[in-house]
């Protein structure tokens, strides 16, 4: 009886290769394993999710009350001349000194935004401990935000996100699957959607900074988990974006050039950032009396700033806020706005404490484009520059010269101003800043203190 034999020179019947034979069966099976990855996934999502929306509305609400105390006791000190300094200072030394003991003592991890710590973690050369981590990042940003620290809400509520994605896929029933990169990813942009509340520059920002190698599994993930936290927020907080944004028309043709030199300031004012912020690291690891005229000096600013501009102070949402509703300020006093904020986010960041770098680079770019919107309105009056207009697109532009994610930061205004007539703006200056600062060399913020971090390691 003749057996038929295949090109292999294998008969069906002897277990011959089955891809070579029927590719269409080993697609079959993958899909099948990508759809019961998916679907053990998305329970987690929700949940993820969930809890990272209840967490960042209970951090937002903390952070108010935070804010309101300071409010209060700095109207206190104004009303005691002779002793209301001293009390400012006696306030913001004493916050410091406890936000950044409890980093230290319990979770040095937990300083600064800790997005470089999640990317750390997300390449395998950072361990998670994930609850140490949220509880800290939490009640050192509250206290840090007593005293008035420059710092943002957004890299502590990605760093938190991603905490809680790391808790989850711990206690979460196994199946098999090297999950836990996947939740910690989608976790982070959960926190930074709950912080604004825009779920696709969360999504966007997974992709482009987090998890840059991204599978449909970790796209789904994060989609569900940003969405969940966007609407548990929503419910609690209410529809409005953090920023209160002015309807702009399409800006001119002509005006568009204008653009240009704001991306090339943001590049260049961008990079300044970076290498000031990485020579600033080096005094979280002083030692204890070093440290301690550090906090003092720190205190003092942050005590002169409290007494003559207490808008300066804290993230800056209400500060920014005031910007784009048309609070007129001159060339000088933006000049004067920019460094002061400039300085006190670097010293800030380098305190040891916890505190984010997204929210102060943008609101260093509403105040740059400002500046170069009135340079442009004073020397061009032809071209009816609108202010606030640059100061909308610069806080992107400068989002990218530091962090050099664009299309994060486009897709953060573009979702806050519901206003696609600013896309052209928008790409003319963000990349023309990320052009710019990749030409000069400088390296992307997180990754470089991820590098630095990595580098001060191995030393020890």
């Amino acid at each position: 009886m003749a057996v038929i034999v295949d090109c292999e020179g294998q008969s069906p019947a002897s277990g011959g290769n089955l891809l070579q034979r029927d590719p269409s069966e080993h697609q079959s099976a993958s899909k099948v394993e990508f759809n019961r990855q998916r679907n053990h996934l998305i329970p987690q999502a929700l949940v993820l999710g969930l809890t990272t929306g209840a967490t960042s509305v209970a951090f937002h609400l903390a952070m108010n009350s935070a804010e309101a105390f300071r409010k209060k006791f700095l109207d206190l000190s104004h009303q005691n001349p002779d002793f209301g300094v001293g009390m400012i200072l006696g306030l913001a030394l004493i916050t410091l000194i406890i936000s950044a003991g409890i980093v230290r003592q319990f979770a040095p991890e937990a300083s600064g935004s800790g997005i470089p710590h999640i990317k750390g973690v997300l390449i395998g050369h950072r361990h998670f401990r994930w609850f140490r981590v949220l509880i800290t990042k939490f009640i050192s940003m509250v206290i840090g935000g007593i005293g008035g620290l420059v710092v943002g809400r957004a890299g502590p509520c990605v760093h938190m996100g991603s905490s809680i994605g790391q808790g989850l896929a711990n206690i979460w029933p196994k199946n098999g699957n090297p999950e836990h990169t996947i939740l910690i990813a989608a976790g982070g942009g959960a926190g930074l959607t709950a912080a604004f509340n825009a779920p696709l520059s969360g999504l966007t920002f997974v992709l482009e900074e987090l998890e840059r190698r991204c599978s449909s599994l970790e796209f789904v993930t994060a989609a569900m988990a940003c969405l969940t936290a966007d609407m548990v927020c929503r419910v609690a907080l209410g529809q409005q974006p953090a920023f209160h944004f002015v309807n702009f028309t399409a800006p001119p043709l002509s005006l568009l050039i204008a653009f240009v030199p704001l991306g090339l300031l943001s590049a260049l004012l961008g990079s300044l950032f970076t290498h000031a912020l990485l020579r600033g690291q080096r005094l979280i690891t002083l030692s204890v009396w070093p440290k301690t005229m550090w906090w003092l000096t720190l205190a003092t600013w942050l005590t002169a700033t409290a007494w003559y501009a207490p808008e300066l102070l804290g993230g800056g949402y209400d500060f920014v806020n005031e910007i784009l509703v048309g609070r007129e300020l001159t060339l000088g006093t933006i000049a004067l706005f920019f460094v002061s904020r400039f300085v006190l986010t670097i010293g800030s960041s380098c305190s040891g404490a916890a505190g984010g770098i997204f929210m102060p680079i943008l609101v260093l770019g509403a105040l740059l484009g400002w500046g170069v919107g009135a340079t442009t309105q004073l020397f061009f009056p032809e071209l009816n520059a609108d202010p606030r207009l640059f100061a909308v697109i610069g806080m992107a532009a400068y989002f990218s010269g530091v962090v050099q994610a664009p299309l994060t930061g486009i897709v953060l205004i573009i979702e806050m101003t519901s206003d696609y007539a600013l896309i052209l703006p928008l790409f003319i200056a963000c990349f023309t800043a990320l052009l710019i600062v990749n030409w000069l060399g400088c390296p992307p913020v997180y990754e470089a203190l991820l590098e630095n971090e990595l580098r001060q390691k191995r030393i020890q």
